[in-house]
């Protein structure tokens, strides 16, 4: 697989990955991570992407254009990588897992 290429997955769609840009990945997942609790009921979607936004590199998002889509593949595909987890209400919120920081 090509360096610039990265391999996730979809907690809805168990056995199915997608390659995408490992640069706008790395970048995501490192802000996401930053800004969840590590604990439940962690943070909204919504207040999660309010709060990593300035931590992204404009270069890569400039104005913040397709950080939500970036967003939501990288949630998902820590979800199914057990690095983050939703909380048992509504709306979805979300939280890092104790231990699980690493790939």
């Amino acid at each position: 697989m090509p360096e610039d290429k990265i391999e996730i997955r979809n907690v809805n769609t168990p056995g199915r990955t997608e390659r995408v840009d490992r640069a706008k990945y790395e970048a995501m997942r490192a802000a996401l991570l930053s800004v969840l609790p590590r604990k439940a009921p962690g943070m909204t979607v919504a207040d999660a992407k309010a709060a990593l936004l300035p931590a992204l590199p404009e270069a890569l998002f400039p104005q913040g254009k397709t950080a939500g889509w970036w967003l939501k593949a990288v949630q998902l595909d820590l979800e199914a990588k057990g690095t983050i987890a939703r909380a048992a209400i509504k709306p979805v919120h979300l939280y890092a897992v104790a231990g699980k920081q690493g790939r």
